[in-house]
């Protein structure tokens, strides 16, 4: 009952800006953090950034300085800002939520189908 739907990816030149937006819907009652995960094929998914529903961040050392998260929490939406962009963020980007849903006492951990981003010349 919770869905996550991502926007945003594409293709983009080295050193180009791409803006991901994930909108989290469903039976609500709280989120307590957001993020992106991203997976190149043939690694580990790793985590880009994180944001609490208090505003706390939390950044992979690789983009830290490029990429920027943000959030809406009356809208449950993460945005995250990529600038800079190197050949290296290419990867599928995949939206995060720890949820709370109506009716539930404990969080689950909600993920969306994934955009692709492709960073190249």
């Amino acid at each position: 009952q919770v869905q996550l739907v991502e926007s945003g990816g594409g293709l983009v030149q080295p050193g180009g800006s791409l803006r991901l937006s994930c909108a989290a819907s469903g039976s609500i009652f709280r989120i307590y953090a957001m993020g992106w995960y991203r997976q190149a094929p043939g690694k580990q998914r790793e985590l880009v950034a994180k944001i609490t529903s208090g505003g706390s961040t939390d950044y992979a050392d690789s983009v830290k300085g490029r990429f920027t998260i943000s959030r809406d929490n009356a809208k449950n939406t993460v945005v995250l800002q990529m600038n800079s962009l190197k050949p290296e963020d290419t990867a599928g980007y995949y939206c995060n939520a720890q949820v709370v849903q109506v009716g539930y006492v404990g969080a689950l951990d909600a993920w969306g189908q994934g955009t692709l981003v492709t960073v190249s010349s």
